[in-house]
């Protein structure tokens, strides 16, 4: 009997469709199913860093450090887009990590990854620059460092395009149910959450991805019970109005030995977090609790001058992390690295588990798995990914203000906001999606904060969105400054939509 595909990978946040597109482009025959949207899960919940972890030394984990900050430079170049430079302040408290550690841990910082096009770090005068303004007095050195902002879920979305680009098939609101193995083969059968339709299909090789949920996987597919394999660990933000004029992030550290950060977000508005603290809920419902939301107004305003209140939040969001669980003490304590397991050492039954991870390694991780991939089912094409721009990537990675005249100059009835808000997104695919749009008439109907028909019917069309929460928190933060009635009109048109595709599909 021969096998429908080589890999069925299960889940759809980025480090299943990294897997996904990876594989797909050296030719070996790939599905993934993710039981909700893509990027629905962890993978949109971070604090949209690709970053090396500067907190990780203290845990002495050199190795993921250097593994993650030698990643930043290659994924700003795969995807300048979504992934651009950032400066960190980070103030010295004198009641905490003494200057000369900060400055230790930052001088091993810039040199452990290969920074080659990255800032160096340096040292501030806190009362004498413009960072310096928003912190109390008290604090009056500091030090500036480099790492990299991404919009995590864009990111997910543009891996699982590239992956269908190279021929992988990609089913998101669709759950893996059952897997059963014989004669050499996996026969896994899924179910559409939407209509309930039941497929079954057959793999030489499960890749299981599935994030908070991949012990469910490991039960549904062997008789045993899955041992306790991850660490379920929340992370919760806090989105306040723009806190100040420049670009600079900070890095605050915490009496607790945490840290936080405070992060320009969506041209309007300021983002602050992480917690980090164990859950052991349902996945699918977490949010932020009360006292998460004290906790960051609190530990921000230990050092800024107007303080953070409750009342000045006006969004958050929370996810949660499948760390390894190593036994660590604290949550903030547990490694951020991954751990690829085979479910049995018999070639008969490949199922491959990943546990742990993250954004900045999701490329890395995606290399280690083919190589396992390779020894088990026979190499094909060579890796490939690290110089392979993402949909939309394809300019120079200091292109991005050249490619914002362009647009300026091409579309000129959008508003700057707007068109840098694009661009952002789309990148190169921006063309794409505005065709030969000569006004704002040609964008089509308005649903609010700037998000108009052309870019929905786009999204659903490329993008797998399929209802509202898909377009404005997903494929997008537009839903900050949308109201309830403009996110109805939109639900409502989205499935008329649908069954219109519905209905054609069937014809």
């Amino acid at each position: 009997m021969t096998a429908e595909f080589d890999l069925f990978v299960i889940g759809g946040g980025v480090n299943g469709c990294g897997i996904a597109r990876d594989a797909a482009g050296r030719g070996y025959s790939v599905a993934l199913c993710e039981m909700n949207d893509l990027a629905s899960g962890t993978s949109s919940g971070s604090t949209k860093l690709v970053h090396g972890g500067l907190r990780y030394l203290e845990h002495y984990e050199f190795r993921l450090v250097q593994k993650a900050l030698s990643e930043r430079e290659v994924l700003w170049s795969n995807a300048p887009h979504i992934i651009w430079p950032l400066r960190f302040v980070l103030p010295h408290h004198k009641g905490l990590r003494p200057a000369w550690l900060l400055r230790l841990g930052l001088f091993i910082y810039d040199h452990l990854g290969g920074r080659k096009k990255l800032p160096a770090t340096k040292t501030l005068n806190l009362r004498k620059t413009a960072p310096g303004n928003l912190l109390k007095e008290e604090f009056s050195t500091g030090f500036e460092y480099s790492d990299c902002w991404v919009n995590d879920s864009r990111l997910v979305i543009l891996n699982a395009m590239d992956a269908a680009a190279h021929g992988a098939v990609i089913e998101p609101r669709t759950k893996c149910i059952g897997a059963e193995q014989k004669n050499g083969l996996w026969r896994i059968t899924t179910e559409d959450s939407q209509t309930g339709e039941k497929k079954s299909r057959t793999a030489r090789m499960i890749i299981n991805a599935a994030g908070p949920w991949v012990d469910d996987v490991i039960d549904a597919a062997t008789e045993e019970k899955s041992p306790h394999n991850v660490r379920l660990v929340q992370g919760s933000h806090i989105v306040v109005p723009k806190l100040y004029d420049h670009d600079e992030c900070y890095i605050f550290q915490n009496e607790d030995e945490r840290i936080i950060f405070v992060i320009p977000y969506e041209q309007h508005y300021t983002l602050i977090g992480t917690t980090d603290r164990d859950y052991d809920g349902d996945p699918c419902k977490v949010a932020i609790s009360d006292s998460e939301i004290f906790y960051l107004c609190d530990a921000a305003s230990e050092y800024l001058k107007t303080p953070v209140k409750n009342s000045d939040v006006i969004w958050t969001y929370s996810a949660v992390r499948p760390l390894v669980d190593d036994g660590a003490s604290k949550a903030q304590e547990a490694t951020r690295d991954y751990v690829l397991r085979w479910q049995s050492e018999s070639d008969s039954a490949l199922l491959l588990n990943i546990f742990g991870g993250k954004i900045t390694t999701y490329r890395r991780l995606a290399e280690a798995v083919l190589e396992k991939v390779e020894v088990k089912l026979g190499p094909k094409k060579a890796a490939w990914t690290i110089e392979a721009p993402l949909p939309g990537g394809d300019f120079p990675m200091d292109g991005f203000d050249d490619l914002l005249n362009w647009v300026q100059e091409k579309y000129p009835f959008l508003e700057v906001h707007q068109a840098v808000r694009m661009l952002r997104a789309y990148g190169t695919k921006v063309y794409a999606l505005l065709g030969d749009a000569a006004a704002e008439t040609d964008l089509g109907r308005h649903f609010g904060n700037g998000l108009y028909e052309k870019e929905v019917r786009y999204l659903m069309a490329q993008e797998w969105a399929r209802c509202a929460d898909d377009v404005i928190w997903r494929r997008s933060k537009l839903g900050i400054g949308m109201n309830n009635n403009q996110v109805s009109e939109l639900d409502i048109y989205m499935k008329a939509q649908n069954e219109d595709f519905s209905r054609n599909a069937s014809a």
